[in-house]
């Protein structure tokens, strides 16, 4: 009795597809549904805040000269933007980890092939994706506001000189040159630049309390008590080293504070360009370097206490 061959071992074995230890497309999946379900919470809701704040400050008359009275629309404007920009990075975080555990996608995504630090990363990246969106829309509702006030003031300054009649050309464009210095300038994109770089630490800090925490109400106190903390960092290590006599023992807790609760007053340099000072390039792109390290600290951190988490 004849039969046929056996069939070969391979073929009939489901072929196993080998994953990669880190991917980056995965990231960016995780990353789009990140930015998809920020949209989703409505969260850009706060840009309608912001564009009241703008209307009413371009459309408030102070009583002083034109360059002072554009040098508070800055301050006003580019402030609100700054605390627009941290909270919301605080909110948002603080939200999406809870969000998904409540919802079930966590434990979703987690059994298919994606590492832990993919979804952190893409987290994380979904959250500075929409903060640097949001403040390329606060910038150029700013920008808008600013060139429109400078215009007119220029125009109502030339003109009120012209009527007057006592003033010399020269005269006439000194006065021009100090309201379009307090005017719109391109060194004004380095201050939404630096706010970014202060809204990613911000989200990275954010991110590793939320794996620490349940709940989005607590990691959102302690973040802001944080940030509030990270503020106070100058005045903090000033007055220990002084009681302590610099002693170096100080000086190593201070480092270390300093990596656990970052110093937020180095992002402070955003405040001159504001008032028209000059800031060398050199110094953002310090603080670029400063930005991306504490995110490569703030990572590793949430991902050896997420690691740890069983879902």
């Amino acid at each position: 009795m004849s039969s046929s061959p056996p069939t070969e071992k391979a073929d009939s074995r489901v072929q196993t597809r080998h994953v990669p230890l880190f991917s980056l497309g995965r990231v960016l999946t995780i990353t789009s549904g990140t930015v998809t379900q920020l949209f989703r919470m409505k969260v850009f809701y706060f840009l309608f805040a912001f564009a009241l704040v703008m209307v009413a400050a371009g459309n408030f008359s102070l009583p002083a000269t034109p360059a002072q009275e554009l040098s508070t629309i800055k301050k006003v404007s580019f402030g609100t933007m700054d605390l627009f920009a941290w909270l919301f990075s605080i909110v948002a975080t603080a939200l999406l980890i809870p969000r998904d555990q409540e919802d079930r996608t966590l434990y979703t995504i987690l059994a298919k092939p994606v590492r832990r630090i993919e979804y952190l990363l893409g987290k994380l990246g979904g959250v500075l994706c929409v903060v640097g969106l949001s403040l390329l829309v606060m910038g150029t509702i700013c920008a808008i506001t600013v060139g429109f006030r400078e215009s007119l003031l220029v125009s109502e300054e030339i003109g009120a000189m012209q009527a007057d009649g006592h003033f010399a050309p020269d005269e006439v464009n000194q006065q021009i040159d100090l309201i379009r210095h307090q005017g719109l300038r391109p060194e004004l994109a380095l201050v939404v630049l630096a706010y970014f770089f202060k809204a990613a630490v911000v989200a990275a800090v954010t991110l590793l309390l939320s794996t620490i925490a349940s709940s989005s109400l607590f990691t959102i106190i302690v973040s802001i008590l944080v940030f509030l903390i990270g503020n106070a960092h100058a005045l903090a290590t000033g007055f220990w080293l002084q009681e302590s006599g610099n002693s170096w023992v100080v000086r190593i807790v201070v480092k270390v504070v300093k990596v656990l609760i970052p110093d937020f007053q180095i992002f402070a340099f955003s405040e001159g360009i504001v008032q028209g000072e000059v800031v060398p390039y050199w110094l953002v792109g310090e603080m670029g370097l400063i930005t991306v390290g504490y995110l490569l600290v703030f990572l590793l951190l949430s991902l050896l206490v997420f690691v740890d988490k069983e879902f």
